[in-house]
């Protein structure tokens, strides 16, 4: 993991937050191949579930919200972990994750007793800060969708069955974030709030629990590390008939990746009875009106990036070097291919290349130029972030119109025509 880690922050993907000033725990920030990473996936992931369906429609709803919205759903009440605190080095853990929960981890000392400790960040809304000014920074974006059904329904009338996804923002003041970015105070969801009538609750559950599964090979992520766990009822919210985990093989150890639950008509019933607006639905085919029941899928983003940082790590040797490389699916990998020219002191071949780059630029996205170091160089250099091709202008491409192109993996090496580069490529 730490190998990882140093990568990520060496190499543009991720940085710890506000570090110039100590940094703030549980936060992080994305460089530029971070950013191109996450943007990778997120719009796999909106393809597949919002683009390619006629049964989803996309929201973005705000991060602050009415209390009363956590009112009713028991979020401002009962949102919360148990907290124990040191007498001695004063550090406060949650109490599930301690296998003493008599001794502090840190310095051996007694731990108080156990309390609840409310994950939710308060805030005030307006100039006034009283008991009705207060809001929170949303723990999920899954209200932002449950208060928007009637908008859905009123706007576009859809039938049954029908969903709303949203990819956005949530916030969590976890007591102890940790293992880099796979538990943090802020961090960014894609979820679907998939409304059924109640009947067919078991037949759904299973579709989204093939298409979590066929999601996660579009990223790539290797299916050997990927485990399902089924949640007892006695660990399950308690509005929650079944959920599934999608776990991963982390290298600090099986931990959830998704979930998949069915939140029956908890959630659409509370903001009923507590709004005093019907959120029913009526079925005009068998002329009766229920409280539609949800299946939530729900994706970490964060967590995709990480699980999908770890799995394309890998290490080998090369022509007697030993090198790191990211062998990130081509679909996600935050640079497609790098552009070289063979000696960066040649002004034709320099001139050349920069040709070929601004032509395979305007028909794929995030391509680079390096001219950076020697040859060898740039190879490791597009090899440790994943690049899976780079092309490199000599002199024999001013001859014959002819690249080299490297492949990352298998570090084989082809002459291709430089009006089939772009179909290669594709390819």
């Amino acid at each position: 993991m730490e190998k990882i880690i140093s990568l990520a922050k060496r190499r543009g993907f991720i940085y710890s937050g506000s570090e110039i000033y100590g940094g703030l725990a549980g936060t992080w920030d994305y460089g530029p191949l971070g950013v191109a990473l996450k943007n990778n996936i997120r719009d796999l992931w909106w393809k597949r579930f919002v683009e390619d369906r006629e049964d989803m429609y996309g929201v973005d709803a705000a991060i602050l919200m009415n209390q009363k919205v956590w009112q009713a759903t028991g979020h401002a009440s009962g949102f919360s972990d148990p907290l124990v605190e040191c007498s001695g080095c004063k550090k406060r853990f949650r109490a599930d994750q301690l296998d003493d929960r008599a001794k502090c981890p840190e310095c051996g000392g007694k731990l108080g007793e156990e309390r609840q400790f409310n994950m939710m960040f308060t805030t005030h809304v307006g100039a006034t800060q009283d008991e009705s000014t207060i809001s929170y920074l949303r723990p999920e974006t899954a209200q932002g969708m449950f208060v928007n059904y009637k908008n859905i329904i009123d706007s576009f009338h859809p039938k049954l069955p029908f969903g709303m996804a949203q990819i956005g923002k949530a916030f969590r003041n976890e007591i102890a974030p940790r293992d880099f970015t796979f538990r943090a105070r802020e961090f960014e969801q894609m979820e679907i709030e998939y409304f059924i009538a109640p009947k067919d609750w078991a037949e759904t559950f299973e579709h989204f629990r093939n298409e979590m599964h066929a999601f996660i090979k579009d990223v790539g992520i290797g299916a050997d590390n990927v485990h399902e766990l089924e949640v007892p009822e006695a660990d399950r919210a308690f509005y929650s008939k079944r959920t599934i985990d999608i776990e991963y093989d982390f290298p600090f150890g099986r931990k959830e990746l998704y979930g998949l639950a069915y939140r029956t008509d908890y959630d659409l019933s509370r903001h009923a009875e507590h709004s005093k607006i019907k959120l029913d639905y009526l079925d005009e085919a068998a002329k009766e009106r229920f409280v539609p029941h949800c299946i939530e899928p729900s994706f970490g983003l964060d967590r995709t990036v990480l699980a999908a940082l770890c799995d394309a790590y890998s290490e080998d040797e090369m022509n007697g070097e030993k090198r790191e490389l990211m062998q990130l699916d081509p679909k996600i990998a935050p640079v497609k291919a790098a552009v070289f020219p063979l000696l960066k002191n040649k002004p034709e071949l320099v001139g050349r290349a920069r040709e070929i780059y601004r032509d395979l630029k305007k028909e794929i996205p995030n391509i680079m130029w390096d001219d950076n170091g020697n040859i060898g160089k740039r190879y490791r250099r597009q090899d440790e972030i994943g690049t899976p091709y780079c092309v490199t202008v000599d002199f024999d491409t001013l001859e014959d119109g002819t690249v080299t192109v490297r492949d990352r993996d298998s570090g084989k090496q082809e002459r291709v025509a430089t009006e089939k580069l772009i179909r290669y490529i594709n390819k």
